[in-house]
């Protein structure tokens, strides 16, 4: 394009090709659902570079919980979504039969064990109730990280990737008793006063003013197949603007967001 060109296209007020680093992968609104919270803080930043570098046109679609951003992508309500890590993405396709797929890594938010009655995990008494997400896949990750404390064992062949995930039934070592009572992940925080310790996935745990790195008396390591991804419908897979999409996620300026936001609440895995 000529310098002429993308002065009077300036002048219209609309983007200069020239300014792009890719011609748009599609002309379309996009409309990208996350979870309220850092997945939804991050994504306005990668709104904003996406539409700055690749004029890609982006709605951002909260959503409260973990079931329906897959539900209402598989349908074609939503163009992509972030907010999840790959055992919990292969854990819906393989339930409920949904046509998505899985591209890049955003962040890894730990999934921590917190309680306002103990200091520590070693503290946690013998019967002691605890809180776990009734998910399949943050139901697993918390058990393994439970196991991998030494606090329980679960029995051989627990494969998170595979969809052999952990519940409380494939716990065969229990020294302490631990008694778990299994909770919508949303909810989680709110049990804090009810149990004597609770697990909490990252992003509900920083809305509710916890920080896995400070407030955690277990938390996961970085470590492991727990980063989140972009997620797209398989027919979508293809299209350009799906690349542009994480390409624009991964840049310094979003890591650099993360982690000055975050302050180890959540880490970026690009």
């Amino acid at each position: 394009m000529q310098a002429g060109s993308a002065v009077a296209l300036a002048g219209l007020g609309l983007p200069a090709v020239a300014a792009l680093k890719e011609p748009p992968g599609t002309s379309k609104l996009l409309k990208v659902g996350v979870t309220s919270g850092p997945h939804e803080q991050t994504f306005e930043v990668v709104k904003r570079v996406a539409e700055r570098d690749y004029g890609l046109k982006i709605q951002i679609v909260p959503f409260t919980d973990y079931s329906r951003p897959n539900a209402a992508l598989d349908a074609g309500d939503l163009d992509a979504n972030s907010f999840q890590h790959r055992p919990f993405l292969a854990a819906q396709v393989r339930s409920r039969s949904y046509k998505i797929v899985g591209f890049g890594r955003t962040w890894i938010g730990p999934i921590a064990i917190y309680s306002k009655k103990f200091k520590s995990i070693a503290e946690l008494p013998e019967g002691a109730r605890v809180a776990i997400p009734n998910d399949p896949a943050n139901e697993s990750r918390t058990l393994l990280l439970l196991q991998k404390a030494g606090h329980i064992k679960l029995r051989t062949g627990i494969d998170p990737i595979a969809g052999i995930n952990a519940t409380p039934r494939d716990v065969i070592e229990n020294p302490r008793k631990l008694r778990f009572v299994e909770i919508e992940a949303a909810q989680l925080p709110r049990t804090l006063d009810d149990t004597d310790a609770s697990a909490v996935n990252a992003d509900y745990a920083i809305k509710a003013g916890l920080n896995p790195a400070k407030d955690g008396i277990l938390v996961e390591d970085k470590d492991g197949p727990y980063a989140c991804l972009i997620a797209v419908r398989e027919q979508d897979q293809a299209q350009p603007w799906v690349q542009q999409l994480v390409k624009a996620y991964q840049t310094e300026e979003v890591r650099d967001f993360i982690v000055k936001t975050f302050g180890g609440g959540v880490i970026p895995a690009f």
